[in-house]
């Protein structure tokens, strides 16, 4: 019977990750720690501003998190932030931030 699970798991083609992710309007940090924060949300906002986007919004995660005080020092920074603030309730409350980016 071992012998029948090593030949389903050879026979499974092992999955590729595309070697970019695409872009839209919603980062969703679940799962990292804040310090991989920095760099995915620097560089969700300049994919953001590649696309054009006017409004993103940032999924951090509601608590006393590390995280969303981590994401507002890099959006307080970034120079193509105009403002940014906790999102409605219906799109996460303060466990999501909205950010407006200036027009190019």
């Amino acid at each position: 019977m071992d012998d029948d699970k090593k030949n389903l798991s050879s026979d499974k083609e092992e999955e590729e990750f595309p070697q970019y992710i695409f872009v839209k309007d919603v980062l969703d940090l679940h799962g990292f720690f804040p310090e991989q924060a920095v760099e995915m949300v620097e560089e969700f906002l300049n994919q953001a501003i590649d696309l054009n986007l006017d409004t993103v919004r940032i999924i951090h995660g509601k608590g006393r998190s590390k995280m969303k005080w981590t994401i507002y020092q890099v959006l307080k920074q970034h120079p193509a932030v105009e403002q940014f603030h906790d999102a409605p309730p219906e799109a996460g409350g303060w466990g999501a931030t909205v950010v407006r980016l200036k027009k190019s």
